[in-house]
């Protein structure tokens, strides 16, 4: 009895294993779909070529490789992640840290370039440190209060 049933695991092992490969790997004629679920011509051969490879004793890494290797680096869902790659994965965080370093720029700068005027303005005057501090007061903007018609609209957003 048990070399019967014994095939039977074989084929059930196999068909669970091309059944998780297959789900991973993009039909070519569809695009949308792996090929676990497209009924292309394609599709149903590749199903075929990852069984067979299967039960030759091919691991899944080189089931992976091979049609990686014949139909390119595209038929795969989920791309390695490599220096090729790398610029594509990594852009959206360039691009915000980019932003944020000239948002923070910007801030620093719209701060500092008061204190920046007053003592320029003071340059060979002598002043008390209580003048110089009224004149830091006069000079400094006042803090944004609410949220101005003119600003982004994310500020609105946010403040919600």
């Amino acid at each position: 009895m048990e070399n019967e049933e014994d095939p039977v695991k074989r084929q059930q092992i196999v068909d669970a294993r091309a059944r998780n490969i297959s789900h991973n790997v993009r039909c070519l004629e569809c695009g949308s779909q792996s090929i676990e679920e497209s009924q292309a011509d394609i599709a149903v051969l590749l199903r075929k070529l990852i069984r067979d490879e299967i039960r030759s004793g091919k691991s899944d890494k080189d089931i992976y490789k091979k049609l990686e290797d014949q139909y390119g680096e595209t038929i795969l869902y989920a791309p390695k992640f490599d220096w090729q790659t790398a610029g594509l994965w990594l852009s959206p965080l360039l691009i915000a840290g980019a932003a944020g370093g000239i948002w923070a720029y910007g801030r620093h700068r719209q701060r500092t370039n008061v204190h920046l005027l007053a003592l320029n303005l003071t340059r060979g005057i002598p002043l008390t440190p209580k003048e110089k501090e009224t004149m830091l007061e006069i000079l400094t903007p006042p803090p944004p209060q609410g949220i101005l018609p003119s600003s982004p609209w994310w500020t609105r957003w946010l403040s919600n």
